[in-house]
């Protein structure tokens, strides 16, 4: 039987993921003989069509979805708010995608409101920094929201006033003044963050909560292991630590829930920490030694950022859900969290996560896999973008 370690489940994890190929095979190969997408040159410009194989989901809309161009006037008559993921869709973390920059202005000519949603795990200062390294104007976006600032927010209990929910769980120990942190981080700043918002680092025996905030060090307040320097340690510290925090039930906060970054090899993200603790969780208390459930476990994981309800709560407290659509690369966080909020999607399929699959296996064939794959954070319910476009361009 295999050893239910960390570094076991967080792997093994990632194969589940809808940014993976091997999730798909099985499901990609039935649907080479029965191909749904299209793809058509209208004025120049590649668009698809996906039909849909949902008889509920063709009734209640129509039995094609279909994008010629951001430019199209039935996206700018019919959306005024324009919600957009940053990594994978306006840039590969070096530079911005082609004709983005141009997008944006057009955009902002049209008088449309633009409000960024990153689940970076920083604040959003960080973000201010690098979109003026690529060359954006941040003046053209009306806000910008990282899951780290909404993070932060909720370590201090004052998330409604970024117009969210905080969580009870952080809310009972941050009155009970319970505010001892254990991190797993990214090397940056990880204990002025928790500090600034109340908090103290300290070992895994004498915290309160997890806070996962990056995949690269382990932070107890005195000693930082540091995977890149030592890996083999940093898999056993996790390990141990999570078995002492699965034992106790402490609370886990992920302020990326990413679970990987769309980079060469897919690299894992902090939201595959939070998968790998659930588990943990779960099968630390499941029968026969206690009554605990899959579904029970995630109420131990909290996780902020897309696809979960409070950045979309902030990004659309004075717009209409109906006149907003969300453009994103990941089916899903952006696709999925579009659809949990009510609003719009336009799926960008030729950069971002799911670039290398669509062009092996198709967009509609990712598609069906995703939505077959038990696995993600839709938790069963099928996803559909409204739109499909290769690239954010006008």
């Amino acid at each position: 039987m295999t050893k239910l370690t960390p570094a076991y489940l967080l792997y093994s994890s990632l194969t589940l993921l809808s940014g993976s190929a091997s999730a798909f095979q099985a499901a990609s190969s039935s649907f080479n003989t029965h191909p749904a997408l299209s793809i058509s040159q209208r004025g120049g410009a590649t668009t698809m069509a996906i039909h849909s194989t949902n008889e509920a989901a063709s009734s209640e809309t129509s039995s094609s979805i279909s994008i010629s161009s951001l430019s199209s006037q039935e996206i700018l008559d019919q959306y005024d708010t324009f919600l957009l993921d940053m990594w994978g869709v306006m840039h590969n973390g070096s530079e911005p995608y082609e004709g983005v920059l141009e997008a944006v202005k057009e955009l902002k000519r049209a008088g449309k409101k633009m409000i960024i949603l990153s689940n970076s795990s920083k604040r959003k200062e960080n973000s201010h920094k690098m979109l003026k390294k690529l060359g954006f104007d941040i003046d053209d976006f009306d806000n910008i929201i990282t899951s780290g600032d909404v993070s932060h927010a909720l370590l201090k209990n004052n998330a409604q006033t970024l117009g969210c929910q905080n969580w009870d769980t952080l809310t009972n120990l941050v009155e009970q003044k319970s505010t001892n942190v254990f991190v797993f981080g990214s090397g940056d700043e990880d204990e002025s963050y928790c500090t600034s918002a109340g908090w103290t680092l300290t070992s895994i025996e004498e915290a309160n909560l997890i806070l996962a905030r990056g995949t690269f060090t382990i932070n107890d307040g005195s000693t930082v292991v540091h995977k890149k320097d030592d890996e083999m340690e940093y898999w056993r510290v996790m390990e141990q630590s999570m078995m002492v925090a699965a034992e106790k039930k402490l609370p886990m906060l992920v302020s990326n829930p990413d679970k990987v970054r769309p980079d060469e090899g897919l690299p894992p993200m902090p939201g595959a920490i939070g998968d790998t603790y659930e588990r943990f969780i779960w099968t630390t208390h499941c029968a026969p030694v206690g009554d605990m459930t899959e579904e029970k476990a995630r109420d131990y994981v909290k996780r902020i950022g897309k696809p979960f309800q409070e950045v979309f709560d902030i990004a659309l407290q004075d717009s209409n859900p109906s006149r907003a659509i969300m453009i994103g690369d990941a089916l899903e966080t952006d696709v999925t969290g579009a659809t949990n909020a009510g609003v719009g999607s336009l799926w960008v399929v030729q950069d971002g996560i799911h670039a290398e699959d669509v062009a092996k296996m198709s967009a509609e064939g990712v598609i069906s896999g995703f939505n077959g794959n038990d696995f993600t954070y839709a938790y069963g319910k099928k996803v559909m973008p409204n739109y499909v476009t290769e690239h954010f361009r006008w």
